[in-house]
């Protein structure tokens, strides 16, 4: 069963899908937010391509757990992208994701102008292994 992963943000979304047997996430593009719902229509092509079951949207909390403005977003968008796709999206905390994708971009020597354009799909990569990594857990 594959799975979307996204990080949702003001910008750009990026993605990632895992891979059939849902063990490992791969960073799948990043999605500029320029035209409203131009994005949807992308994703939803994304789910048709790559036969998606499942979607996993990043939940941007407070480092004390509670929910700000920013995650009240993105649970009003997980709402619109189940409404749309009919099929299960689910929120997963994505608390310090961006910044471990920066840091390691950095280490990897990776240029500032070179990481605004992958650190979106390297976020969501690590939202969606991290998401797989619980259910293997279980």
């Amino acid at each position: 069963m594959k799975i979307l992963g996204l990080d949702y943000g003001d910008r750009r979304i990026g993605a990632a899908v895992s891979d059939a047997f849902g063990w490992t996430a791969q960073g799948l593009e990043v999605i500029e937010r320029r035209k409203e719902g131009t994005e949807l229509d992308r994703i939803a092509a994304l789910v048709r391509e790559h036969h998606i079951e499942e979607v996993v949207v990043g939940l941007p909390k407070n480092m004390n757990g509670t929910i700000g403005p920013r995650g009240e977003l993105c649970i009003a968008f997980a709402e619109e992208l189940r409404a749309l796709l009919q099929l299960p999206v689910h929120l997963w905390d994505e608390r310090l994701t961006t910044v471990s994708a920066h840091r390691t971009l950095i280490e990897a020597d990776v240029s500032r102008k070179k990481r605004k354009g992958v650190v979106d799909k390297m976020a969501a990569s690590l939202i969606l292994q991290n998401y797989l990594d619980s259910k293997s857990q279980r």
